[in-house]
């Protein structure tokens, strides 16, 4: 075992005594250690009850023999540091999550992991990890929030953000607007619509690290908890078979994430975070492979924010496994890749069904003939953009529009809100990118006050920073090499004509090639007084189209 080069022999004796004042007993310390890495805290809705999922995966694990050792990891809930400088610690927390988990396994070498994320960042970082350890393990996560009930309509946290334009056009009372906030979000979990928590988290389950379901059980299910215990089970026998996460994360079952995504219209942060767990496995995952699939993945899934459909709904649809079962029929999974379960994803698939065409569209009826993503490329984006075309209006999808620039997501907002952006208009937001920003802040404030005030229709928002898996509109985000970089979109001015074509994966500024170069000769990097974490990872980062990844 793993685990025995710190607790076996003569030499450990002090080792064994440390572990027995945990109060550990002789047959706890000679079984297999399961390091239980819990992302638990208390100032994120989805993590306030992963203290109970972890008891009962300690409980999987002792049923099957094994001795669990808990430790803790940070989070950040990127609702809450929406909009103002918390973001900045949101993506880069990624990194940190990843080491600190990679730390722990090495510093008290486990003989296999389970990892109990439930948000954004969390979850790929976590992944990056187990990556990267190559020891078994096997992640379940909290699960989604379910809907809450405003004036008999189904909210989630995006329609309180939306809420707050609509009260600055005059469509919403102040008085709504309170009762939407102690309505729109019931209870724990992470928010309700396939946004970028959810999206990983049913993406971990096809990348075959989790359990069937993992992505779709409510929070609040028992369910939940059943399978909480499975995992902790299930790690034991993973350690028997030696299945480690390079047998699991190959090239097979990154190209199945990224056909899954295509087909539910998943959050745009799954091109940073896809391509960075990738990496850590020794697969590159490039920007093409997205549209490759999307080309020849239909849309299946017509989930909030683009759509109408929760979490919840999709679960009693049949879960990702009855959406999986829908793309099989066309060969767009490979079935032979393996899984934590211990067989293949075609095993895992035998009995499931699509329970609700509606909510899981036949593959010959899709919502789209194409993928929920869309990586654009062009003069302004030489390495691409992103933009989630699931969630853009028809009217949208091709546009020319004079530019409005701005330096960072508050001076935009405060234009939005005020009502200052005209019909037509191209929003563009920059030096907000991974080195730029620094730490490619998240912003749904200004793509839901653009909802919020009616303009999604006919106003489409750039950046290079990135947009809320909750996001919905033309917003453009991930452009690389971004501003801070000295890429194109640093030499764009008020006015300037910009090409958007979604359909076409095109992205230009409309302006003679000698002149953005002889822009782009005069610019120069802003300087900001970066200091503490943030000025390390703003040195080591590169831009979205690596996954914001660090320089190896």
């Amino acid at each position: 075992m793993r685990s025995d080069m710190m607790k076996k022999g003569l030499e450990r004796a002090p080792h064994r005594s440390l572990f027995k004042a945990l109060g550990l007993t002789d047959e706890e310390i000679e079984q297999p250690m399961i390091g239980i890495a819990n992302s638990a805290n208390e100032v994120i809705p989805g993590h306030l009850h992963l203290h109970q999922i972890s008891e009962a995966v300690k409980a999987g694990v002792r049923m099957a023999g094994g001795t669990p050792l808990e430790f803790f990891t940070i989070g950040v809930c990127d609702g809450i540091v929406m909009g103002h400088e918390g973001m900045k610690y949101s993506l880069s927390s990624r990194e940190l999550i990843a080491d600190s988990v990679e730390s722990m396994a090495m510093a008290y070498p486990f003989d296999g992991l389970v990892l109990i994320p439930n948000c954004d960042k969390i979850i790929p970082g976590m992944l990056m990890a187990a990556a990267r350890l190559d020891i078994p393990a096997i992640l379940i996560s909290g699960g989604p929030m379910l809907t809450g009930d405003f004036q008999g309509k189904a909210f989630d946290v995006i329609k309180v953000f939306e809420c707050v334009g609509r009260v600055k056009v005059g469509e919403m009372t102040l008085e709504d607007l309170k009762e939407v906030e102690s309505c729109a979000c019931p209870g724990v979990g992470s928010c309700a619509g396939m946004f970028t928590a959810n999206s990983m988290n049913c993406l971990s389950e096809v990348l075959g690290l989790a359990l069937p379901y993992n992505g779709t059980i409510p929070a609040v299910f028992a369910e939940r908890i059943r399978l909480a215990k499975q995992s902790g089970t299930r790690i034991m026998d993973l350690i028997k078979q030696d299945l480690r996460p390079s047998k699991i994360l190959t090239k097979k079952a990154f190209e199945n994430a990224v056909s899954v995504d295509m087909a539910f219209g998943g959050s745009t942060n799954t091109t940073l975070h896809l391509p960075a767990i990738a990496r850590e496995a020794g697969i590159n995952l490039s920007l093409q492979t997205f549209n490759e699939f999307a080309e020849k993945v239909p849309h299946l899934c017509n989930m909030a924010p683009g759509g109408p459909h929760h979490l919840q709904q999709l679960h009693q649809a049949g879960g990702i496994p009855g959406l999986m079962v829908e793309l099989s029929r066309r060969n767009l999974i490979h079935l032979d890749a393996m899984t934590v379960t211990g067989k293949t994803v075609g095993d895992n698939l035998k009995g499931k069904k699509n329970r609700d065409p509606e909510i899981i569209r036949p593959i010959e009826n899709p919502y789209h003939t194409t993928g929920g993503l869309a990586v654009l490329f062009g003069n302004l984006a030489p390495q691409g953009a992103v933009v989630k075309r699931s969630a853009v209006d028809d009217a949208m999808l091709k546009h020319k529009g004079p530019a409005r620039v701005f330096d960072s997501e508050e001076e935009a907002l405060r234009m939005i809100l005020d009502g200052k952006i005209q019909k037509g208009e191209v929003v563009v937001i920059r030096y907000e990118g991974p080195k730029g920003g620094p730490g490619m802040r998240e912003m749904l404030a200004p793509t839901s006050a653009i909802a919020g005030v009616g303009r999604d229709r006919d106003v489409a928002l750039l950046t290079d920073g990135r947009f809320s898996g909750g996001s919905r509109g033309a917003a453009i985000g991930h452009i690389s090499p971004e501003a801070a970089e000295g890429g194109p979109i640093a030499a764009v001015q008020n006015g300037d004509m910009i090409e958007i074509d979604i359909p076409g994966k095109k992205l230009n500024l409309l302006i003679p090639e000698e002149e953005l170069k002889k822009r782009l000769s005069r610019w120069k990097p802003p300087k900001k007084d970066l200091k503490g974490y943030l000025k390390r990872y703003a040195k080591l980062v590169q831009s979205a189209n690596t996954g914001a990844t660090f320089e190896q």
